[in-house]
């Protein structure tokens, strides 16, 4: 499918820039979209080796198993074909994890591991499995309960409510979350059976090489005692801190729902790190060379997902220039403006599935022109909040590990994508409007 998909989008690019005269345009954009993807694959690199350092020490201090557990009757009838204590099971939750805190840095790494450990499980190399596919759904409608970056952005634009967006995101990606399942497990019915496809020839994850056990790292683990005072002394660090941080900022005059967002976007991710290495080192795991072990994996991954991004970025970017996006929402704003989708935020609808950075620039844009407390700009910024890059989850989580037959994995994702604007707009009718 991926094959059609990805000649689709560079022919029509082609043929309609050849009839509105942009196909300077679209030259240029194939060659930078190609730069700008070695570039954020790069980028991803250390992001990719670090992140994936940190789930070898959750791994080696035994918290997947515990992980796992929290959660076992949800994810076990979500996920029937994946064992309640497999990796696999225990990286899809940090990933969702991630993604409901906003922590999108994390969050990929964390659903990249998550789809290598499902490759494990799949009987058919380069095919997507039904627990791939409801994945992927999963993180295209990104559940997420702090959407801390549009809050931010949103302050930086004047908004006089930057926090007001948040249960119009929550609303909206709850729902898009249950279509998306929904979708996945219907259309699940309607593919031909994983086991009648034939695996595909040379599928990269098959020469991942094997990491090193603890064995063969060769390095005394510390004391028990040490790792839980270490593990208590940050707890109370960070507690202090964060008392500190609120009363500073309610005694300055800020509002205190204000600090407590601004905090929430600065603090999560170290503490998020700090949590990890001192349990790892309370449960006995040497943190450096785990971390060491598992960055290796995240330098192998994001190398391999170079082709897989630069061929979907390049083609998103040649659909773009062509002027082919803009001519499709000026033909269908005046029927969507009918619906409470005003064709100044169809832009930013179309184009969020395909681009992150560029939906995220319509977005500035059309909050600069209408305002970051119109209704325009609370569409806007609950769209970008409750929704994925479909097309980029794709390249990535597919190409990490080989997948090219895709099944009902685009659909489905779509199909969550399509509920998120459905969910947006309703909420902030109702909430906003």
């Amino acid at each position: 499918m991926m094959n059609y998909i990805w000649m689709g989008l560079i022919v029509a690019a082609i043929v309609y820039g050849a009839f509105a005269g942009t196909m300077a345009e679209v030259s240029k954009a194939s060659i930078d979209s190609a730069k700008a993807a070695v570039t954020l694959a790069l980028g991803l690199i250390g992001v990719m080796a670090f992140w994936l350092g940190m789930m070898r020490i959750v791994r080696d201090a035994g918290l997947f198993h515990g992980m796992a557990r929290l959660v076992r009757p949800l994810m076990t009838r979500l996920f029937p074909d994946v064992p309640p204590d497999h990796p696999a099971m225990a990286a899809m939750i940090m990933n969702i994890v991630a993604n409901m805190l906003g922590l999108a840095n994390a969050a990929t790494p964390f659903g990249i591991k998550a789809m290598i450990e499902l490759d494990r499980l799949n009987p058919v190399k380069g095919v997507a499995t039904n627990a791939m596919v409801l994945f992927l759904a999963i993180n295209t409608s990104n559940v997420a309960l702090f959407p801390t970056g549009v809050i931010a952005l949103r302050a930086a634009a004047g908004s006089g409510d930057a926090g007001g967006i948040w249960i119009p995101t929550l609303l909206a990606t709850l729902f898009s979350t249950t279509v998306g399942i929904v979708a996945a497990r219907g259309l699940q019915r309607t593919v031909p059976p994983i086991e009648a496809y034939e695996a595909t020839e040379d599928v990269a994850v098959d020469r991942m090489p094997e990491l090193p056990d603890d064995a063969e790292l060769g390095v005394e683990r510390p004391s028990t005692l040490a790792g839980r005072v270490a593990g208590t002394a940050f707890a109370l660090l960070v507690g202090v801190a964060a008392v500190w941080t609120l009363s500073e900022g309610v005694a300055g005059g800020e509002p205190f729902s204000d600090v407590l967002r601004s905090m929430l976007s600065t603090w999560l991710l170290p503490v998020l790190i700090g949590t990890i290495l001192c349990l790892g080192f309370a449960r006995q795991v040497p943190v450096y060379d785990s971390a060491i072990a598992g960055a290796r994996e995240g330098f192998d991954v994001a190398v391999r997902i170079i082709p897989y991004l630069v061929a979907i970025l390049v083609a998103v970017g040649m659909l773009r220039a062509s002027g082919l996006l803009g001519a499709f929402t000026g033909l269908v704003g005046p029927v969507t403006s009918a619906v409470g989708l005003p064709a100044e935020a169809l832009p930013m609808a179309v184009l969020r599935p395909l681009s992150g950075s560029g939906a995220y620039a319509v977005m500035a844009e059309i909050m600069q022109a209408e305002g970051p407390d119109s209704y325009v700009g609370y569409l806007v910024s609950t769209l970008q909040g409750s929704t994925e890059t479909t097309f980029y989850v794709l390249a990535v989580y597919f190409g990490a590990v080989g997948v090219s037959r895709i099944r009902h994995g685009l659909a489905a994702g779509l199909i969550a994508d399509l509920a998120g604007v459905v969910g947006a707009i309703a909420a902030v009718s109702l909430l906003l409007g």
